[in-house]
């Protein structure tokens, strides 16, 4: 068991930390709202701390699960900073979707204070970190990620060190690329099917157990039938993650038509007041578009 310091309580964050605290791991837990942690504390037990330095002293890990690139370099860096609370030998593991390049650039920052860092972003949505059961791809130092395996464990089904820093958050990029063609195909399936009079259960119950089935057909084509989209993975998130992708892709060369499609496909979710919806969402828009 390790002492542990986990950054960001939102809803990946709190149930991740949660299932630390329950293995038996010490768990200190920091969050830009304090109500947020008190709340936790007296939910799972554990620690609260005022700053991100505060939450980090003392403990062999700290965890992160932040909104975006200037999020995690708030908690990361500055006199409250997690690095400056951190001691020699000591490991951060950052869990928020980010860019390569502000994780390399910590990366970089964390081994001048001789304190490892792991990128090591996830997938599985809300449920899966409410179950334990993510899916972590993770990049940095060998050493480092091999130390932190047994502590990720708590609250995933799947983790593996695909490289080098930023390689992680690479990986993610190529699930949030995939996941974006397969919702848009899934809308567009069911949309078809209700213009042709079909029931989309029924349709869907046939055509899941062949070639077409996937995650998000077994998971996301009733309430995209039911057109429920007040749960999981916001598109205003969605968004923010193909930017990094389409930014990304700019930069290496990779050819993205389909992906920059979806992304003006959300945006346009947005325009209907759909930013907190769920990324499934873009049935909605083609109900409303045809």
């Amino acid at each position: 068991m390790a002492k542990v310091a986990f950054l960001g309580l939102g809803v990946m964050g709190y149930p991740m930390a949660g299932h630390l605290q329950a293995v038996g791991h010490e768990v200190t837990v920091y969050n830009r709202t304090a109500k947020k942690a008190e709340a936790w504390v007296a939910e799972h037990g554990g620690k609260m701390a005022r700053t991100p330095r505060e939450a980090a002293a003392g403990n062999d890990f700290v965890m992160s699960c932040v909104g975006n690139d200037d999020d995690l370099r708030g908690v990361c860096l500055g006199d409250d900073g997690a690095f400056a609370g951190m001691t020699a030998g000591t490991v951060f593991v950052d869990h928020t979707t980010v860019s390569a390049k502000v994780t390399r650039e910590l990366y970089a920052e964390a081994n001048h204070h001789q304190i490892s860092f792991v990128d090591a972003p996830i997938s599985g949505g809300q449920a899966g970190a409410e179950n334990g059961v993510l899916s972590v791809m993770c990049g940095g130092d060998e050493g480092a990620y091999t130390r932190a395996e047994p502590v990720i464990d708590a609250y995933s089904k799947i983790c593996r060190r695909l490289g080098d820093s930023g390689a992680g958050q690479l990986t993610k990029m190529v699930n949030q690329i995939c996941i974006a063609g397969l919702v848009q195909g899934l809308a567009e399936g069911l949309h078809f099917a209700e213009k042709a009079g079909l029931d989309g259960r029924a349709v869907v119950e046939v055509i899941s157990q062949g070639a077409a089935g996937s995650w998000q057909m077994a998971n996301r084509h009733t309430t995209m039938v039911d057109d429920a989209y007040d749960f999981g993975f916001a598109v205003d998130w969605m968004r923010k993650d193909l930017g990094i992708c389409l930014d990304t892709a700019d930069e290496n060369g990779a050819s993205l038509p389909v992906t920059a499609l979806i992304d003006q496909f959300y945006k346009d979710v947005q325009k209907m007041g759909g930013g907190r919806w769920d990324t499934s969402s873009l049935m909605k828009r083609l109900k409303a578009v045809g």
